[in-house]
C-alpha cells in the first residue's frame, strides 16, 4: 500500500470483546490466557482481561474485521467454542454515559447481539421482555439496554435471543461503568 504524502495514518481503536458464556477459571471454560491469546492470534493487540466473565479490551486498526476470526482462534487455541461480540470502547462509553444516571442504573444491563436494531416500541419486544421480568429501555445497532424488575437479576439475554433467533450476551451496566472508567479515559 502506498502512503499518500501528508495523509494522516489510521488511528488504532480500542474495542471490547464480549465472549458469550465464559466464566474464566471454571472447568470447561477457556482460561484468561486462552482469551488473550485468541485475540492476539486473530490480530488484536494489547489485550487486557477485565473481570473473569469473558470481557477483554484490545486495540485494533479500524475496519480490520478481526471479530469474525476470534472464535476460530479461540477454538484452535483452547478447543472451546464460544460466540464473541465486539463493540468499540467509545460506543460502550456513550451507552454508559446515556444510562449511568438513571435511577434504576444498578438493574440495567447491556446485551450484545447480531440482530440489527430492535424496535423498543414494538409490542412483541415489550411482551417478551415482560415475560422475563424486564423492559427494554434503549437499543442501537447490535445492542440493547434493559431494566430488570429485581436487583441482581439478568434477564435480557434470553429475551434478545428469542427476539433475534440468535445468540446474545449481556453485561450489567455497573460492570460497564467500571470498564469505561478504567479504559475509556
Amino acid at each position: 500500500m502506498n502512503a499518500v504524502p501528508g495523509a494522516a495514518a489510521p488511528v488504532d481503536v480500542r474495542y471490547v470483546a464480549f465472549f458469550r458464556n465464559v466464566n474464566q477459571g471454571q472447568r470447561g471454560h477457556p482460561s484468561t490466557a486462552d482469551l488473550l491469546g485468541a485475540l492476539g492470534d486473530a490480530g488484536g493487540r494489547d489485550a487486557v482481561a477485565f473481570q473473569s466473565n469473558g470481557t477483554v479490551v484490545f486495540t485494533d486498526a479500524p475496519a480490520s474485521g478481526i471479530a469474525g476470526d476470534i472464535p476460530s482462534a479461540l477454538l484452535a487455541r483452547s478447543g472451546v467454542e464460544r460466540e464473541v461480540f465486539v463493540m468499540a470502547l467509545d460506543e460502550i462509553a456513550m451507552v454508559v454515559a446515556a444510562h449511568a444516571g438513571a435511577p434504576d442504573a444498578p438493574r440495567l444491563e447491556v446485551t450484545l447481539h447480531r440482530g440489527g436494531v430492535l424496535d423498543i416500541d414494538d409490542a412483541a419486544v415489550a411482551e417478551e421482555a415482560a415475560v422475563r421480568r424486564c423492559r427494554v429501555v434503549g437499543a442501537g445497532p447490535g445492542w440493547v439496554v434493559s431494566a430488570n424488575e429485581r436487583d441482581r437479576e439478568s434477564n435480557a439475554t434470553p429475551v434478545v435471543e428469542r427476539l433475534t433467533g440468535a445468540p446474545a450476551t449481556s453485561r450489567g451496566l455497573p460492570t460497564l461503568i467500571r470498564l469505561a472508567d478504567r479504559f475509556a479515559r
